[in-house]
C-alpha cells in the first residue's frame, strides 16, 4: 500500500521502532528517531485563583533511550510548566527552592519593580521559598522566566531551569488569532545541547568561556529529534531562543512564507511577511503558518552566525542547514482562521523626548594574549576586565547607572568581537538605527533583546521603579554574563 511521507512520519514515531525510508533509487538509508513534541503544562493563574506553585528541583530525563541525564527543572525534571497571566491582575507566584543551592527566577521581559524581577538580588537560598506578587500592567506578549543566580545562571539554565510566561489581554482576544494551546498555539523552546553516548554534558573550558556552551544537539522543548502534529490550517509558534548562546536562523525547508506578528514587547503593527527569521539568545517571536495545504513542512536553521572566529570550535558550526523540529498537518481546517491586516496601534517613536544618552560597549579583554595573529601588545587593553561593560566587570556592590522614573533615555550599545544579545531588566525599549542607518526589519516593535555589534542606538522607557532593588543589562550569552559581562542600574 502506498504510504505518504506524512503517515510513514507518524506511524514510525507512534511505533518507536526503527526508521527506515527508500529514496528515489529504492535503497533504503536511516533516519533520525523521531519523537512525539513535549507540550508543557499550562497553568493559567486564573484558573488558580491567581496563585501559581513552581519548586525548583533536582530530577533526571531520558533525552536518549536508556541514557539516563541529571537535570535540573521547575515541578519537574526538566523545564518548568508555561505560565499564562492576564492584563490587570495581580498574580502571586509561591517558588519553593529544594535544591541544595541558591536560586532564582527571573520574568524576562515583565515589566515590574525591582524587587520583584527576579535577578540576582532576590535570591532563593536552598530550602527557601519566594512569594512575589506580580501586577500584570502590560500587553499580551510572549515572556519566559530562568535563573538568574548571581555566577550560576548559564550552569542553572542549561541544566533545565527555564520556561515560557504567557500575558493575553482582551484586544489579542479581539483578532481571532490561533489560541487553542498545544493545538494551534504551540511554545517552542529552542536550546541546544552536548550529549556524550547520550548523555547530556556540561562544557567547560576557555572556549566555553569565550563563546558560551554550545552543543552537538537541538531540542525543542526539552524533545530530541522532534514532531509535531498541528491542525492543516493557520498555526501560531511561540518561540523562545532559550540557548545559552546559540543563535537560531530560522526557516521552513519548503521555503514556504510565514508572518511574523509579535516581538518580545508584544504585537507588532502589522503581520511581517517572512522567509527567514533570526532568533538571538533571550529573544521571542510569535510568527503564523499556514499549513491547510496538509503537506510536512520542516523548521530548519542555518549554522550558528554568532561565531565571529574559530568557528570550527563549536560542534555544529560546520552545517550548513539543521532541522529543528518537523510539522505534520492531521484532521480537518479550518477557514476561520485568517492573519489580520492589522495587530496593533503603532508605537511613538520620538527620541526628541529622550533627557539623556549613555553609551554602553560590551568588552571582551581576552582578546589579547591569545596567541592569534600578529597582534600588538597594548597594555591599556590589557590591564581590561576580561569580560565586562565600559571595561568594567560586574559587581553586586556597584550601582553603573542611576535613572529618573518616567524618563526616557538613548542608549547606544556597541559590542566587541563579536556579535552579543543585549537584554535589559524591567523595560522596553525600541531599537532607533543600527551603526547610523535606519532599523533593520528584525528591530521592529517593543524589545526587551536586540543584537549589538556595531553602535545600535535604543530609545528606553523607564516606567518601572526599582523599589530598593537594582535592575541588571546584560550580554544574554550566559557565560558572559556570569564573567563579568552585567552592569545595574537603579530607577527612582
Amino acid at each position: 500500500m502506498f504510504m505518504t511521507r506524512r503517515s510513514f512520519l507518524m506511524g514510525s514515531l507512534l511505533s518507536g521502532g526503527a526508521v527506515l525510508a527508500a529514496n528515489a533509487t529504492g535503497r533504503l538509508y536511516s533516519l533520525p528517531q523521531l519523537n512525539e513534541l513535549y507540550i508543557p503544562e499550562l497553568i493559567d493563574a486564573r484558573s488558580r485563583h491567581q496563585s501559581i506553585a513552581l519548586e525548583v528541583q533536582e530530577g533526571s530525563r531520558h533525552f536518549f533511550p536508556g541514557r539516563e541525564s541529571i537535570t535540573l527543572g521547575y515541578n519537574g525534571s526538566y523545564l518548568g510548566p508555561t505560565l499564562r497571566v492576564h492584563q490587570g491582575d495581580d498574580s502571586e507566584v509561591t517558588i519553593t527552592n529544594t535544591l541544595g543551592e541558591d536560586t532564582t527566577v527571573h520574568w524576562h521581559g515583565l515589566l515590574v519593580s525591582g524587587n520583584l524581577d527576579g535577578g540576582p538580588h532576590q535570591t532563593i537560598p536552598a530550602g527557601a521559598t519566594w512569594r512575589p506578587v506580580l501586577p500584570i500592567r502590560q500587553r499580551a506578549c510572549t515572556l519566559w522566566y530562568h535563573s538568574h543566580a548571581h555566577g550560576r545562571t548559564a550552569r542553572q539554565v542549561y541544566a533545565g531551569l527555564a520556561g515560557m510566561l504567557i500575558v493575553s489581554d482582551d484586544h489579542e482576544k479581539s483578532l481571532g488569532l490561533p489560541s487553542d494551546y498545544g493545538v494551534d498555539d504551540i511554545p517552542l523552546i529552542l536550546q541546544d545541547k552536548q550529549f556524550e553516548q547520550g548523555t547530556l554534558v556540561l562544557p567547560q573550558g576557555m572556549m566555553t568561556t569565550m563563546h558560551g556552551r554550545r552543543g552537538d544537539t537541538l531540542l525543542v522543548n526539552g524533545t530530541v529529534n522532534p514532531v509535531a502534529k498541528v491542525p492543516p490550517r493557520l498555526v501560531r509558534l511561540r518561540m523562545v531562543n532559550g540557548a545559552n548562546a546559540r543563535f537560531f536562523d530560522l526557516a521552513f525547508s519548503d521555503a514556504r512564507i510565514f508572518h511574523w506578528i509579535a516581538s518580545e514587547g508584544g504585537l507588532l503593527e502589522k503581520p511581517v511577511a517572512l522567509r527567514s527569521l533570526r532568533l538571538v539568545p533571550g529573544e521571542r517571536a510569535e510568527i503564523l503558518v499556514d499549513f491547510s495545504n496538509g503537506r510536512p513542512a520542516t523548521l530548519t536553521t542555518g549554522p550558528d552566525s554568532s561565531l565571529s572566529m574559530m568557528r570550527m570550535m563549536t560542534p555544529m558550526s560546520g552545517a550548513s542547514e539543521t532541522t529543528v523540529i518537523e510539522f505534520i498537518p492531521q484532521g480537518t481546517g479550518s477557514s476561520s482562521l485568517q492573519v489580520p491586516q492589522r495587530l496593533h496601534a503603532p508605537e511613538p517613536r520620538i527620541p526628541s523626548t529622550a533627557l539623556r544618552r549613555r553609551r554602553f560597549e560590551l568588552t571582551m579583554g581576552m582578546e589579547m594574549g591569545m596567541g592569534m595573529g600578529n597582534m600588538r601588545r597594548d597594555e591599556t587593553r590589557m590591564s581590561r576586565a576580561s569580560f565586562g561593560i565600559n571595561d568594567r566587570a560586574f559587581s553586586m556592590d556597584r550601582v553603573d547607572e542611576r535613572v529618573n522614573l518616567g524618563d526616557s533615555e538613548i542608549w547606544e550599545v556597541t559590542g566587541t568581537m563579536m556579535a552579543h544579545p543585549f537584554h535589559v531588566h524591567g523595560v522596553h525599549f525600541q531599537v532607533i538605527s543600527r551603526n547610523g542607518s535606519a532599523p533593520q526589519t528584525r528591530d521592529k516593535g517593543m524589545k526587551d533583546t536586540v543584537l549589538v555589534r556595531e553602535p545600535v542606538e535604543l530609545l528606553v522607557h523607564f516606567n518601572q521603579p526599582s523599589q530598593g532593588a537594582p535592575f541588571m543589562y546584560h550580554c544574554h550569552i550566559l557565560e558572559h554574563e556570569d564573567n563579568g559581562m552585567m552592569g545595574q542600574f537603579t530607577v527612582t
